[in-house]
């Protein structure tokens, strides 16, 4: 987006600025729209405390009443969609976005959220609600490179390649920032600053050591587009040391490149916790003292402390300055950018001033963005092998096998918001063929006692007892006030909370899942409750039974804490207890992250032979297997076999889930395999056995919808995988070595099963005529038109790539780099010729200073459907300009 323009500074206001001693008795020149907003912001912070400066640079910032400064939590989330603050249109998870291939369509998606955000924004704002996550300043998006496959964040980003993810972050930030000349719409933040992904386990304490040229080649790349490019407002700097220095702390990171070479005139704020890292023994372990530390992040450039359950070390500022450690003059320098974010998000204007506070609530998963949220879903989805079975014929019977056939979780990934109509890929192909088509199974948990088909607990096995001793569908649910109490044990940063002796409210509830955006007593919004559900659970099934919710569930008068088992048609008495209670301590509500449910699967089911049984009486088998965001992520308490902690240790499909495929290849019936996860897969056994494969990611909520629409033909597959999808880790250098040898498709010299780029679709679109200059001079952008001719039945949405090879460098480079991109329709039965720029920027090497250098020699430019070296000749071009000096 354009850079924010600010009024010319009025000279007498200056003046009066200049010469007022700052007192609470000048004129509230902050308060004086007319009055440039640097301007303003230097006024208000004059008029401060230290201590009040200091309580600014906390991520959750308390009111300044005395000067009508309200308190902000800056913490919000908006990866693919508002997150954590409700119901939201959910878009596919970022990596899902990446495989789209498509700037435009990315745009599009962060401006339906920055449309979302500011809605609820303003919603909550009238309410007074000021918790974390209600907020318009966005931690979102992260740009850092997928180099490993076994990286569980991998999923947030948009995937292993610099140049594809400096375009995609540049986008997403114009998106959520939006165009008005005057104000944010919202701020976007560039994170995780830098050289930053994973292993997950030992982030809080790892040192990266990495090469200037690696560095600058691979790592910071789509960080300068972010601020060069796109003017992102702010910056997060990372957990981890690099080159020996905490990223919080490091002036060559914050200092010399940041706010130096990239002019950086925003915020920068600590990844949450890494400021704690400085002195914990159990991480970096750098300083012995709280004060150090966070005279250290701010001297360095780190503004805002994100602190969490270590509250802010940043509190500890006053001490700082008081020792010597730190001037007030930095904190002024951090606490005024940090303003300055507010007021360019229009928060201390008439909110009239700018039409984004007039986006209404009804904006949340309206109707348009519930198609747009279908079609990047359906952008997302990359065809991996096709042998002629998609699209699918409509008239045969359908097995739906897989325990990530029925799983929300899938949908979703991380980081994410409720749904507002989530589709399942079971719903999907019911929906789209009738129920009486499909049949389906689970099949096998995902891994180990986790499953991807567990139930809501419903009227189907809930009862209660009426007043005439009959028994009726429901359980009896008690609804009490609450009144939060005073922490006496300092060891567990907890409120107590008290519920009244009565219930405010008693009735009827069919199905134990909720989204309580008012509590039921009273009708505030975000308002806390608890509840009590009594009444009887009859289970349909004999079983071993495994409960999935955050509530605490008595069966018999004991508590259920690990699985139990329950007998056919016999009515156990069962109470379940939950209290919705504010965290004062993270400024969180209770019920804006997730929906509260319960759930429960019977895990001792012969999930494999009914799969099998069904499987042999359908025409054709839909396998939809995977991972899910339970088992890879941040920092998770993951420990399986193949898992570790949110990481992966292997990259293959749980063992669970190779036996099933096996069984069902038995069948002798053709099998498309959907595969779900955030991360490569070695699909290795099913490419060479299944005959068709679809990589969905994580796609969003109208994954259902998308995924039939595209097994049947209704739309034509275009996504393209942003990351390498390997056989397996041979090769690979240890997951917490950072430099790039032998990572990533630009250096890795290994057999792929899927190149990065690569993606099939139902169509055939070939390339020819390329035209590219013979010669070009160094410095001078290259601009190159090739024709697409699409010979099939099917309308194209056609990615092209433009990769380049540079032989007469003097040092190492990438094997092949991609430097351009597009996508583009072509019409059944039509030719398109499309005209792509590489930027002079692009035409350039890094050596080993970290420098980059105008490339001259011959460049070899390859235009097409993909990696030159896995491309047939048909649909790719190939030329070689010469780049003179």
């Amino acid at each position: 987006m354009k850079k924010i323009l600010l009024a010319a500074t009025i000279t007498s206001a200056f003046t009066a600025f200049t010469t007022s001693a700052f007192n609470d008795e000048a004129p509230a020149v902050y308060e004086d729209t007319s009055v440039e907003m640097e301007t303003r912001v230097k006024d208000l912070v004059s008029r401060m405390t230290l201590e009040e400066k200091i309580g600014q640079m906390y991520n959750d910032a308390p009111a300044i009443e005395r000067l009508n400064v309200p308190a902000y939590d800056y913490w919000n989330e908006a990866l693919h969609g508002v997150a954590r603050a409700g119901k939201a249109t959910v878009f596919p998870q970022a990596i899902g976005l990446a495989a789209m291939w498509d700037d435009e369509m990315l745009y599009s998606v962060a401006t339906a959220i920055s449309d979302e955000a500011r809605a609820k924004y303003h919603f909550y704002q009238r309410e007074n609600i000021r918790y974390r996550y209600t907020g318009l300043t966005f931690w979102s998006p992260n740009i850092n490179i997928f180099r490993d496959p076994r990286w569980g964040r991998g999923q947030e980003t948009y995937g292993e390649d610099p140049f594809l993810t400096g375009e995609l972050g540049v986008a997403f930030i114009d998106g959520l920032q939006g165009d008005n000349p005057d104000y944010l719409k919202t701020a976007a933040t560039a994170k995780h600053f830098a050289v930053h992904n994973g292993p997950e386990i030992s982030r809080h304490s790892d040192n990266y050591v990495v090469s200037d040229k690696d560095l600058y080649e691979t790592y910071l790349p789509a960080f300068k587009k972010a601020v060069v490019d796109a003017d992102v407002e702010a910056v997060m700097c990372a957990y981890n040391r690099v080159n020996d220095l905490p990223a919080c702390g490091s002036d060559k990171l914050l200092k010399e490149v940041l706010r130096g070479e990239y002019e950086f005139d925003g915020h920068v704020m600590s990844d949450c916790g890494a400021i704690r890292d400085f002195y914990d023994p159990e991480a970096h372990n750098v300083v012995e003292a709280p004060a150090a530390a966070a005279a250290w992040a701010v001297k360095s450039g780190t503004d805002l402390n994100c602190g969490t359950g270590a509250l802010s070390t940043f509190a500890n500022l006053g001490f700082a300055v008081q020792k010597g450690l730190i001037d007030e003059s930095l904190i002024d320098q951090a606490v005024e950018r940090l303003f300055m974010t507010r007021f360019k998000l229009g928060m201390f204007d008439n909110a009239n001033d700018t039409e984004y506070a007039a986006i209404p609530m009804e904006v949340v998963g309206s109707d348009s963005h519930l198609k747009l949220t279908e079609a990047a879903s359906a952008s997302s989805l990359v065809l991996l092998k096709n042998n002629g079975l998609l699209p699918m014929a409509r008239d045969k019977k359908v097995a739906v096998i897989g325990p990530n056939a029925n799983n929300e979780d899938v949908l979703l990934g991380n980081y994410n918001g409720i749904p507002i109509n989530p589709i399942t890929p079971l719903q999907g192909l019911e929906a789209h063929l009738g129920k009486s088509n499909v049949s389906y199974s689970p099949g096998s948990a995902i891994i180990d006692d986790i499953y991807g088909h567990a139930e809501i607990l419903d009227s189907r096995v809930l009862f209660h007892r009426k007043d005439d001793g009959s028994m009726a569908k429901g359980l009896t649910g008690k609804y009490y006030s609450l009144k939060q109490g005073q922490i006496s044990d300092y060891s567990n940063l907890t409120f107590p909370v008290h519920a009244s002796d009565q219930p405010k409210l008693t009735r009827i509830d069919k199905a134990l899942d909720f989204y309580f955006d008012r509590s039921p007593i009273d009708q505030q919004v975000l308002g806390n409750f608890g509840v009590i559900w009594e009444g009887f659970l009859k289970p349909e099934r004999n079983g071993t039974y495994q409960f999935d919710s955050d509530a605490e569930i008595n069966i018999n008068g004991n508590t259920v804490t690990g699985t139990i088992e329950l007998e056919a048609g016999k009515a156990y008495p069962i109470s379940i207890s939950m209290q919705f209670a504010d965290n004062k301590i993270s400024n969180t509500s209770a019920i804006t992250r997730k929906q509260f449910s319960v759930r429960w699967v019977n895990t001792t089911e012969a999930l494999k032979r009914q799969a099998v049984d069904i499987a042999n009486k359908a025409d054709v088998i839909v396998a939809v297997m995977g991972i899910t965001p339970r088992i890879e992520g941040e920092e998770m308490p993951v420990k399986l076999d193949g898992f570790n902690y949110g990481d992966r240790t292997d990259i293959d499909l749980p063992d669970e889930q190779k036996a099933l495929l096996k069984a069902l290849k038995k069948t002798g019936k053709p099998i498309v395999l959907v595969n779900f996860s955030g991360s490569a897969m070695a699909l290795n056994w099913s490419d060479e056995n299944l005959d068709a494969i679809v990589q969905a990611f994580y796609p969003g909520e109208a994954t259902g919808s998308a995924l039939a629409k595209l097994l049947y033909g209704d739309i034509n597959p275009s996504g393209r995988l942003p990351v390498t999808f390997y056989r397996n880790l041979n090769g690979f250098a240890d997951f917490d070595d950072y430099a790039m040898d032998n990572r990533t498709y630009r250096y890795y010299t290994g057999d792929v099963l899927y190149p990065f780029g690569h993606g099939l679709d139902y169509s055939d679109v070939t390339y020819s005529n390329l035209e590219a200059p013979s010669t070009l001079q160094s410095g001078e952008p290259l601009s190159i038109t090739v024709t697409l001719e699409n010979s099939s039945d099917f309308a194209a949405e056609q990615v092209t790539q433009v990769y380049v090879k540079m032989p007469d460098a003097p040092i190492r480079v990438p094997r092949v780099a991609l430097k351009a991109f597009s996508k583009e329709p072509v019409e059944a039965g039509s030719s398109e010729t499309i005209t792509l720029t590489v930027d002079a920027d692009e035409l350039t090497y890094v050596n080993d200073s970290g420098e980059s250098v105008a490339y001259t020699g011959s460049l070899h430019v390859f235009v097409g459907d993909g990696q030159p070296a896995h491309t047939p000749k048909t649909k790719i071009q190939h030329a070689v300009v010469n780049i003179a000096r």
